[in-house]
């Protein structure tokens, strides 16, 4: 015997089930209401969050339905998957919006502090199609470890020089947080002697294997890693100054975080460019371009700045010599990546501060907003207005930022 419907029964409207893309598709129209250039503070969550509600849409609707069967009806088979969970094939492929994502990315270093969280974050985006994993010790179990996770990416590990090649064959992107971690009392120049030589000598391997990809470096002193990068791939001529970045993200996503908690803001909405280096003073965040507006006194102002230049510190210390911003720099260089591939996926207003090769400054290397595009650089936007005590810290930093490039280019001279 048919039971009734209950719900017709009680003047509920009858639910349509959704197919399992229709939640990311309010989802997508809901960004689309949004400004055409992407916020500097949006990054690797930003897909991550569309799932989410994606998946929550189609929950909660699923269990509506179940909540709404007749008693001792059978829930129909759609609910139950729709329930069991959201990395089902049918609805991964609902999130994978571009046939470009298959984006082959390579981790040099990636049994650090650094490396592992980064290769789990990248593992985790539908934008990677290959993840290669390069280190000099772990880099098997590392890579099985992230092979099991439900994602596209095929995960490879590479361990030592004489695999480094294979390791960097084929690859869009390559992201270097190789090197020493810095310890207490030590500053970013104190790592020079020993990162120096690991960053030169995995530039020459990128610039003879992968010349064309992207080159993203985190090891610090990325006032300095920069140079040296940039004169290696010289030295081997496919030096293309549009495709070397220095990743200084964090920098910005602290200073986003820092505005945030004193304005009572959301974080993921605040907006403070960057630009400068990435070292104490060189790192320049710009308030008064911040959106929202915001405005601080000037004692807040400086000690809000001074936060944010100091920051690393700040975890080194609160570690207590057990290692130096690794989570969040690997948030921070996730949230780099995904940007530069987008980009080169062909996504427009892709807009994100890097300290890279550049005439708007007296130095060769600065970091200021870019537009990001299929080839990398498209457009340097350069510093734009700003205040009287930004311009002073400006001019305060240049000497120190030329020092650092030429200590790296120094060095890359002494290189047989």
């Amino acid at each position: 015997m048919t039971q009734p419907n209950t719900r017709v029964a009680r003047g509920i409207p009858e639910p349509s089930f959704p197919t399992p893309g229709s939640g990311h598709d309010l989802t997508r129209s809901r960004r689309r209401a949004q400004p055409e250039v992407r916020s500097l503070s949006r990054g690797p969550t930003e897909q991550s969050r569309d799932r989410c509600g994606a998946w929550r849409s189609l929950e909660s609707l699923a269990c509506q339905q179940l909540l709404c069967l007749p008693v001792g009806a059978p829930p129909a088979p759609a609910m139950l998957s729709a329930l069991a969970r959201p990395a089902s094939a049918a609805l991964r492929r609902s999130f994978s919006t571009s046939a470009q994502n298959n984006a082959k990315v390579a981790v040099l270093g990636a049994s650090g502090g650094i490396g592992q969280p980064l290769s789990l974050l990248l593992k985790n985006s539908p934008l990677v199609s290959r993840l290669t994993l390069y280190d000099i010790a772990h880099t098997p179990g590392v890579a099985a470890d992230l092979s099991h996770i439900e994602t596209k990416a095929v995960v490879k590990g590479y361990l030592g020089p004489e695999q480094l090649p294979d390791c960097l064959k084929g690859c869009d992107v390559v992201v270097i947080p190789a090197g020493v971690p810095r310890k207490p009392g030590m500053t970013r120049d104190d790592l020079f002697n020993t990162n120096a030589t690991i960053v030169a000598t995995l530039a020459a391997a990128c610039a003879q294997h992968c010349p064309e990809a992207m080159i993203c470096i985190i090891a610090n002193p990325v006032n300095s890693t920069i140079p040296i990068t940039a004169e290696v791939f010289k030295k081997h001529g496919v030096y293309n100054p549009s495709k070397i970045f220095g990743v200084t993200t964090l920098d910005i996503v602290r200073a986003n975080t820092f505005v945030a908690d004193l304005k009572g803001l959301d974080p993921a909405r605040v907006n403070v460019p960057v630009i400068g280096g990435h070292a104490g003073k060189t790192i320049i965040p710009l308030i008064s371009q911040c959106t929202p507006k915001v405005d601080f006194p000037q004692d807040q102002l400086t000690a809000l700045t001074g936060r944010i230049q100091e920051a690393g510190t700040e975890v080194v210390k609160a570690k207590a010599g057990a290692g130096s911003a690794t989570l969040s720099m690997a948030y921070a260089g996730a949230r780099f990546v995904f940007s530069l591939v987008d980009a080169m996926n062909g996504k427009e207003g892709v807009v994100e501060c890097s300290f890279v090769n550049s005439q708007e400054t007296e130095c060769t290397y600065f970091s200021t907003p870019l537009l990001l595009g299929k080839k990398g650089i498209e457009k340097n936007l350069g510093i734009g207005q700003v205040s009287s005590f930004e311009e002073k810290m400006i001019s305060d930093a240049i000497p120190e930022l030329k020092a650092s490039i030429k200590k790296g280019e120094d060095f890359v001279k002494t290189l047989k």
